[in-house]
């Protein structure tokens, strides 16, 4: 294919048109916060009820989430969430249509098998296991049990990676090369990232980013390097990881540089490099934002989207209630493994 005269527009449908569902929020912490913020103010699903280990901690982030979207025009008056002090409670609740799991890493496996068991339709934070077998026996479940199962990797559901799918799938980049994508950020030593109990660091955090971006780009890796040093004693007196540089070997011959770090900023930018043209993403690469495609004769074209973070939440949450709504059993993502 010759250098596009401009850019395909994105085929993903207005969030608001999704089905509304009934959701319930397994956990209450930062990314459990922005995600219902996110989907009740630009879809039409529903807060319906939330569950976490004490019905204290289920009331408050019930009365917090009411108290910062009074207001907010929805489909219906905005109603608090029924809160749960246990998660079997939450899961148990027959009015619920789909569970958001997102409770720290190492809890994924148990709790998204929890509501798989309860006859759930299940979104699970990322990653949706620590291992290749975590997330195949989620899998398993889910398809022994007819029930919609996703990884909310937020990104893949973002209007700009489907005009970037496009682009790949047009073959507007030629053959594709190589993927070089960096994912930074400086956290202190409060955080629960620094604690090893919580399986901090980020390999399971920061890195499934870039490690995703290069496989649904490259596709699945043969052969993959790895350089790891740890976080100082100052910041994670547990000793997690600090930092990991990742080279990788597709399949179809393209490599992949990937590194992420919770020591510092770095730029955050993804850059694919192909036979005919380079795809520059801007920082975060992650978020909803712009990126330039540019042929090596110099032509350029550009894609902006607002630059909303992570409001771009509620992108992941309609994507699911569609697939939910038209009897899907799966969405899945390359981010384990």
């Amino acid at each position: 294919m010759s250098f596009p005269r401009a850019l395909p527009a994105s085929r993903v449908p207005d969030p608001m048109e999704a089905p509304p569902l009934r959701w319930g929020v397994l956990g209450t912490g930062w990314i459990a916060q922005r995600f219902c913020d996110a989907m009740v103010r630009h879809t039409r699903q529903r807060v319906f009820a939330v569950g976490s280990r004490t019905r204290q901690g289920a009331d408050t982030f019930a009365d917090a989430f009411v108290e910062r979207n009074t207001g907010v025009e929805t489909g219906w008056p905005m109603e608090r969430p029924a809160a749960y002090g246990s998660y079997e409670a939450l899961v148990a609740d027959p009015d619920v249509d789909v569970v958001y799991a997102a409770t720290p890493h190492h809890l994924h496996l148990p709790h998204g098998r929890l509501a798989l068991e309860a006859g759930k339709a299940t979104v699970v934070e990322k990653p949706m296991g620590i291992s290749a077998a975590q997330v195949a026996e989620l899998e398993a479940l889910a398809s022994t049990r007819a029930l919609f199962l996703m990884e909310a990797l937020w990104s893949a559901y973002l209007p700009k990676f489907d005009v970037i799918r496009q682009l790949l799938d047009a073959g507007a980049l030629g053959t594709v090369h190589s993927v070089q994508a960096d994912l930074g950020e400086r956290f202190g030593p409060g955080h629960r990232i620094m604690r090893a109990d919580l399986l901090g660091g980020p390999r399971y955090d920061l890195l499934t980013y870039p490690l995703w971006f290069a496989r649904w780009v490259l596709g699945d890796f043969n052969e993959v390097h790895e350089v790891v040093t740890p976080a100082p004693t100052e910041l994670s007196p547990d000793g997690v990881e600090g930092q990991i540089a990742v080279s990788a070997r597709s399949s179809s011959g393209g490599v992949a540089s990937l590194f992420a770090t919770i020591l510092g900023d770095t730029p955050r930018t993804a850059t694919v490099v192909g036979s005919a043209a380079t795809l520059h993403i801007d920082g975060p690469f992650y978020q909803p934002g712009g990126f330039t495609l540019r042929a090596h004769d110099g032509r350029e074209l550009r894609y902006d989207e607002a630059r909303i973070g992570h409001v771009g939440l509620h992108f992941e949450a309609a994507a699911a209630a569609r697939a939910v709504a038209a009897g899907r059993s799966a969405a899945r993502h390359q981010t384990t493994g």
